[in-house]
């Protein structure tokens, strides 16, 4: 792939204004988790992006060879009077493997880590309480994650709505699709009404 242009700006956290909030995950490629956060009814917005590493301002190819430390994330900026952040943990769990230790599927690299990247303690207790629930339920240890949130870097432009843009890439049908043909089924009352109706 020919190199593009330069990840964007480095976002600051926290709260973002008087109703919304913040969650960043990384759970495998990018791609996948804008498009499954996208759908869901509260969130503003779902930014593909890096965080985690030690390299100010990298780009995509230089999170690729996995020697930044950096992870592929996302950005989600929800309204939590419409979504909790328990709901979105909820869904990030369901829809990746948080037993695979830095891989998903066929993407491999500490890049592409199950991690939890929480933006106040609050949200690290409630990652902590659910990463617990889902290990006494699991025969398998999870892997997730949790660090505090550090400096995050969007994605460059080609990367931002992929799904959206790309949708009948083989990548894209092979792997996202299935995905959210899961959310949809699962995970119904917690769609935006457009993203529901999609057969």
């Amino acid at each position: 792939m020919a190199k593009e242009e330069q990840s964007g700006k480095s976002a600051s956290f926290g709260k973002l204004g008087p109703k919304t909030a913040i969650a960043v995950f990384g759970g495998g490629c990018f791609w996948c988790t804008e498009a499954i956060f996208q759908n869901l009814e509260g969130v503003v917005s779902a930014r593909p992006g890096y965080t985690g590493g030690s390299v100010p301002n990298p780009t995509y190819e230089q999170v690729s060879t996995g020697n930044t430390g950096h992870a592929e994330a996302t950005r989600i900026e929800f309204d939590p009077s419409l979504i909790s952040y328990d709901d979105l943990l909820t869904v990030f769990f369901a829809t990746h493997d948080p037993t695979l230790l830095n891989r998903q599927g066929n993407d491999i690299g500490t890049q592409y880590r199950s991690v939890i990247f929480y933006a106040d303690a609050s949200q690290k207790e409630a990652a902590k309480r659910f990463i617990a629930k889902l290990q006494s339920e699991s025969p398998k240890p999870i892997v997730t994650a949790l660090a505090p949130l550090g400096e995050f870097y969007e994605a460059e432009d080609y990367h931002r709505n992929y799904y959206l843009k790309h949708g009948d890439e083989p990548y894209c049908r092979l792997v996202i699709a299935p995905k959210l043909e899961h959310l949809r089924r699962d995970f119904r009352s917690l769609l935006k009404k457009s993203a529901a109706t999609k057969s």
